[in-house]
């Protein structure tokens, strides 16, 4: 029993580590998508870097 109970705090430990990545990719993504009026900058650039940046931190946790 106790070892089961360590084994689904080690899943969900890594559930919410995996979910907090994800959030952080989206961000990434909405971040690069976003249209700031008082900034001149290349949107593809922008929203290109914002990509890059979300496949970077799926892939630095296996995702």
């Amino acid at each position: 029993m106790a070892g089961s109970r360590a084994a689904d705090a080690c899943g969900l430990r890594t559930l919410e580590s995996q979910v907090q990545v994800l959030a952080q990719a989206v961000r990434a993504l909405a971040e690069g998508l976003e249209d700031i009026p008082s900034e001149d900058t290349d949107m593809e650039k922008q929203a290109a870097r914002g990509a890059r940046l979300a496949h970077e931190l799926l892939l630095s946790q296996g995702l």
